[in-house]
């Protein structure tokens, strides 16, 4: 059921997270506009789901076939302007740059309606250090999403400084309205609600790694066993692609220059290599066909 405030839905960004985004409201009934800068991004994400769907032991929140279909629906609009044009929600899931956040939203803010709500599914950056780049700040929210295809049907609400309540509560109806829970967090945090437990998870393996004192295997083993998930931290971060990861840990660093919240090198080294993960065939495992995939992976 469509949200009554909502009808039309435009989305900047068709990499893994804007495309899930798109289809997920193609599915519940909402018009679907989008637009990347890469022709062919929504293509490539469609292959890349399907392997992180056959490697995990979750389904998705709607049937593969639903999302190759849906897919086909979306309006790709050639520019920006054309997309946003009659939007009612405007999402932005581009790479976790501030400066090109903050150059999208201006012209977010410029194309689309006076009506539009204008949200960022970004990962980690607070609408705050966005909304300034718009005329319309109290109609401007977080909206982070997370993996749809694997099942993962929440999502991270936050306000800016001047969002209207009206706006937030309408964000969460459209939140539920394409089948996904709200996590409301009540004032500014770095990282919102559940992506910042996750971002702490990430953090200390990585260092665990990098720094020598386990195995990636292990790591992965441990939490796969003692979670009962398909896949471990390591996995998981393969799916999301490492260059997104290093991305989301140099927004922390930046925040508390931390030399505890930066990056580890070996990391950089991988991205270097375009050792990206899932995407590019191979991060910290290969694929199509993983290693924690393998029968004996968690045997005794």
């Amino acid at each position: 059921m469509t949200n009554s405030k909502i009808r039309k839905v435009a989305v900047i960004g068709t990499g893994t997270l804007g495309s899930q985004i798109a289809i997920h409201s193609g599915y519940h009934g909402y018009d679907v506009s989008a637009y990347d800068a890469d022709p062919e991004s929504l293509e490539k994400v469609l292959q890349m789901i399907q392997i992180r769907i056959a490697n995990s032991n979750r389904k998705p929140v709607i049937p593969l076939r639903e999302i190759q279909r849906q897919a086909k629906k979306i309006k790709m609009g050639k520019t920006l302007e054309e997309t946003v044009g009659e939007a009612d929600l405007v999402i932005e899931a581009i790479p976790e740059d501030l400066r090109l956040k903050r150059e999208t939203f201006k012209q977010m803010d410029l194309h689309a309606p006076p009506k539009a709500i204008l949200a960022t599914n970004s990962s980690s950056i607070p609408v705050s250090r966005i909304e300034s780049a718009t005329r319309r700040p109290e109609r401007c929210l977080n909206l982070h999403f997370y993996s749809l295809d694997l099942g993962r049907n929440i999502a991270d609400v936050m306000g800016g400084t001047k969002t209207t309540r009206q706006v937030l509560e309408t964000g969460k109806e459209w939140v539920r309205s394409i089948g996904c829970v709200p996590l409301t967090v009540k004032k500014e945090l770095l990282g919102f609600c559940f992506n910042r437990v996750w971002r702490a998870v990430k953090r200390e393996t990585l260092h665990m790694w990098a720094g020598g004192y386990a195995d990636f295997k292990d790591i992965d083993r441990g939490w796969m066993i003692w979670t009962g998930m398909s896949q471990g931290p390591f996995g998981i971060m393969d799916a999301v692609g490492l260059d997104v990861v290093y991305g989301i840990e140099m927004v922390y660093y930046n925040e508390s220059k931390d030399r505890k919240d930066y990056p580890p090198a070996a990391l950089k080294r991988m991205i270097q290599r375009n050792e990206l993960g899932v995407k590019t065939g191979k991060g910290f495992y290969a694929y199509p066909n993983p290693e924690f995939k393998k029968p004996d992976f968690l045997k005794p």
